[in-house]
């Protein structure tokens, strides 16, 4: 049980908007992160705060999310701690350390971990609130466009392990999500092309408009930092778009909070994602793996008559569009993808599983028959050793 709020609450919420389709909040807003310890009070009060960030994030984000708990929780004990920035720092070696540094602080059942970074931090922070004393709260701070629109919604955690990504985890859902688009200010250009892939995403599996929308602003936030302009993240655009990707994932994992069923369709693009990870050492981002997996597992689903023709087509263009790869990086090795793929958390009895598309907005599959496609192995490698489509 947490403990009493570590004092007397000062400040409010800027005008925002409130996703409440989950069992906590996810608030989104420009301006937010100065409201932090505000919402730590209200949803997750606790005598202590430990954030943990990386070196990265903590050089432009740490002092002003420190502040904010501080000013709003004058007597709680704030403390923080950072890991390498980058997927190397997902492992159970730093998940120890994480846990042996809130031992050292004395972090007790009345302790609030805050998780101020990108997808990284948000599964390594969350996993060890996940297991600290049986589980803590955390609060999500997403820093990332990728972390904000999905690995900080829906309470997956977890580490990675030479096998393969997320083997070893656990759901906790975070006490609530506090998304800043502001923050997005200092993210280099190719993590915020990452992120465009899982926005890209979530419209090809929910709503023919809203993927326009999305490729709509991917292209045009591309098109700016390609001329080193400045793009605003504030504006209507970016909040409507962020707020939708974010509203559309929150809907899939409120009817399925532990992946048994229609959440596997966020699994999108990822069989083939996480096997490019692992074979490339993790040193291709995460949302580009994602962009890679969904144009080849398209033309997987169009070959074995799953995706309506013309997908693949619509998906290139739209993750084309916004700078990112449309198809495997040069050399990929046929049989290491498919080996590496049989690690996969949807592979069944030895079979390649995929969460195909029946269509743009549309994934296929029904809560009767599933929503994974298992794909003969032959296929699979004829595809992946197949040279890249042309481009719209």
């Amino acid at each position: 049980m947490v403990g009493r709020p570590g004092g007397q609450v000062r400040g409010a919420i800027p005008t925002s908007q409130v996703i409440g389709v989950l069992d906590y909040q996810v608030i989104v807003g420009p301006g937010l992160l100065e409201a932090l310890g505000t919402v730590c009070h209200r949803t997750a009060p606790a005598h202590s705060v430990a954030i943990i960030s990386d070196d990265q994030v903590a050089a432009h984000w740490l002092r002003a999310a420190t502040r904010a708990v501080t000013d709003a929780m004058p007597v709680a004990r704030v403390s923080s701690t950072t890991v390498p920035s980058g997927e190397a720092s997902k492992s159970r070696a730093q998940w120890a350390a994480l846990t042996d540094w809130l031992l050292a602080e004395g972090a007790g059942r009345d302790t609030t971990v805050v998780a101020l970074g990108g997808g990284v931090v948000g599964d390594l922070a969350g996993f060890v609130a996940a297991t600290y004393l049986r589980g803590i709260p955390v609060i999500q701070v997403p820093t990332s466009l990728l972390a904000m629109v999905d690995a900080a919604i829906g309470g997956k955690t977890g580490v990675d392990t030479p096998d393969g990504k997320n083997l070893v985890g656990a759901f906790h859902q975070p006490s609530a999500v506090v998304v800043d688009p502001l923050v997005l200010s200092t993210l280099p250009a190719h993590h915020l092309r990452a992120g465009m892939a899982e926005v890209i995403k979530h419209g090809a599996i929910s709503d023919a408009a809203y993927f326009r929308l999305a490729a709509t602003w991917g292209a045009t936030v591309h098109r700016a930092r390609q001329r080193d302009e400045a793009v605003d993240f504030s504006g209507p655009q970016a909040l409507d778009v962020i707020g939708r990707s974010i509203t559309t994932k929150a809907e899939v994992v409120n009817g399925d909070p532990r992946e048994r069923g229609r959440r596997q369709v966020l699994n999108a693009g990822h069989t083939v994602a996480h096997a490019i990870e692992r074979e490339t050492g993790y040193a291709v981002l995460h949302g580009e793996a994602v962009a890679m997996g969904l144009a080849v597992e398209a033309e997987l689903g169009e070959r074995a008559g799953v995706t309506a023709p013309g997908t693949g087509h619509a998906l290139r263009s739209a993750l084309g569009g916004a700078g990112l790869p449309t198809w495997l990086p040069a050399g990929m090795d046929a049989g290491g993808l498919v080996a590496a793929m049989r690690h996969d958390k949807k592979a069944r009895a030895g079979s390649l599983a995929f969460a195909l598309l029946a269509a743009i907005g549309s994934p296929a599959g029904n809560d009767d028959a599933g929503w994974s496609t298992a794909l003969d192995e032959s296929l699979v490698r004829e595809v992946l050793s197949s040279p890249a489509p042309a481009l719209p």
